[in-house]
């Protein structure tokens, strides 16, 4: 590779690096992608992907998520996408305010009690984006590409690699950041879900906890549901556990009885990369001589705050 090949190297083929990259690439910028492996080996393959900012509290999340609210919100009419509006219910088994993210969603409402599922004691009904995330994630390549932009399969142990073949290099490596640029604030929740084929559900269940404990989640994507989930704190296998996937479906199934039946199609686990606050941030040319910016640690809200993190990163830039 010739130094300075590109104008931008963008390291991580999920969610937050392929819309680094889309951004940058529609900015009129030249930018290549480097994945460690295919899409189906990131943590975003695994995501339930609702909008739902979830196991994150840095204080400029609500406003990546209203922004990347919309941008979803537009994409939802494109069925290649992957992307659906849909309404459902946000629910909690203790009583609890709603947060600020989600009282700034157009149709939030407060649910009545006699409204919600058996032993959740407080939530809300609104519509959101739900992101069938395969799909989209091809989406987001192909975008890429359309404008330009290129993905190379290529694992790296340090950011000088990229760092001569481009001006700007963005590290979107998520928990892979911890070995890369010795991040040890940085450490896994594992989650796993299952899906299954859809017999017939429309609406949405999602459970609101900040807790490390199991999460019952059930989402609706045309012709499956994904149900979840766990949010195992400093867990690191990414083997599935059967156990947990019978548990996931009973838990399920308390809430919509026909998923007890429901063919299962494929069974998840990610490693979510979580920090007490996302890196979001800008390292200035020292001897790499490329700008570095760093775009990971995002917890469970990859896909809420990907847009609006990924043009925040690259104002950075100046």
């Amino acid at each position: 590779m010739n130094r300075r090949s590109w104008d931008a190297i963008v390291v991580g083929g999920g969610v937050s690096g392929l819309t680094t990259a889309v951004c940058l690439a529609e900015a009129g910028h030249s930018v290549q992608v480097w994945a460690a492996g295919q899409e189906a080996d990131t943590t975003s393959y695994a995501a339930g992907a609702i909008y739902s900012p979830f196991l994150l509290k840095d204080e400029r999340a609500p406003l990546w998520a209203t922004q990347t609210f919309a941008v979803l919100e537009s994409l939802a009419g494109d069925k290649d996408t992957g992307v659906t509006m849909a309404f459902g219910q946000e629910v909690c088994r203790q009583p609890v305010d709603p947060p600020t993210w989600a009282r700034a969603v157009p149709s939030f409402r407060q649910c009545h009690p006699a409204e919600l599922p058996a032993g959740f004691h407080s939530g809300w009904s609104y519509e959101v984006p739900l992101v069938d995330m395969p799909l989209y994630l091809r989406y987001l390549q192909n975008r890429l590409k359309r404008s330009g932009g290129d993905i190379l399969r290529h694992h790296i142990s340090t950011l000088d690699e990229p760092s001569a073949c481009a001006s700007v290099v963005v590290n979107c490596t998520g928990m892979g950041a911890r070995d890369l640029v010795h991040d040890t604030d940085l450490y896994p929740i594992r989650g796993e879900l299952v899906v299954v084929r859809n017999p017939g559900i429309t609406r949405f269940v999602a459970e609101h906890s900040d807790a490390d404990r199991d999460l019952t989640y059930l989402l609706p994507h045309r012709d499956v549901v994904v149900l979840g989930g766990t949010a195992d704190k400093h867990r690191w296998d990414l083997v599935p556990d059967e156990g947990v996937k019978k548990d996931i479906i009973a838990r399920c199934a308390v809430i919509e009885p026909k998923l007890l039946e429901a063919e299962v199609v494929d069974h998840r686990v990610g490693i979510r990369p979580s920090r007490d606050q996302v890196r979001a941030e800008r390292e200035n040319p020292g001897g790499r001589g490329a700008v570095i910016l760093h775009n990971y640690g995002h917890g469970g809200s990859g896909v809420s705050i990907s847009w609006g993190c990924a043009r925040y990163v690259l104002s950075l830039l100046g």
